[in-house]
């Protein structure tokens, strides 16, 4: 499926070079409907490349999905796989790196990471986050910086802070016309 061609938002100029971002979202039994509509709606606005529904993570068409997508599970390509581990080989025999986001020992600080695109995210369960076998299967673990009392955001919450970071990433990669 492929994304319409346009803009629609004022100031969007400086990323009209960027056909696609060159990211996938992977959801591994995030339970939330609301959660995984979300996820499309950022998506969308990211202009990324896919998302992996994975595990028990609601599929298209759902009213909770559509709720908090509005319309952007129709626009963004979308595969489903019950096994995740599969759809990480499939991603990695195309070239992706394979990125777990998590809180972990060995995560590096979102700011930090050096993306080598194509990148896949993988986000797992809202609670119990991502299964062994998932964050063994990650080239990289990458944490978003938390400076309060709490030690996690929403899973779609963090797949705002963590696209959008990697989108100022790779159009200052692919920028010629100076810093982002």
């Amino acid at each position: 499926m492929d994304r319409l061609p346009y803009r629609a938002t004022a100031g969007a100029a400086p990323y009209d070079a960027i056909a696609r971002l060159p990211v996938a979202v992977l959801l591994d039994n995030v339970r939330s409907m609301y959660n995984v509509g979300a996820f499309f709606r950022t998506a969308d606005a990211a202009g990324i490349e896919l998302i992996y529904l994975c595990g028990i993570t609601a599929q298209p068409p759902k009213g909770g999905i559509a709720k908090t997508a509005l319309g952007a599970e129709q626009t963004v390509p979308w595969k489903h796989n019950w096994d995740a581990l599969a759809a990480v080989t499939e991603l990695r025999t195309q070239g992706y790196e394979i990125a777990a986001i998590e809180t972990s020992e060995r995560a590096i600080d979102l700011f930090d990471w050096r993306p080598r695109f194509p990148v896949c995210l993988l986000f797992g369960h809202e609670v119990d986050g991502l299964s062994a076998p998932l964050r063994d299967a990650a080239d990289a673990h990458v944490r978003i910086p938390m400076l309060g009392l709490k030690h996690s955001l929403n899973v779609a919450t963090a797949g705002g802070v963590v696209l959008f970071e990697l989108l100022r990433k790779y159009r200052k990669l692919t920028s010629t016309s100076g810093p982002a």
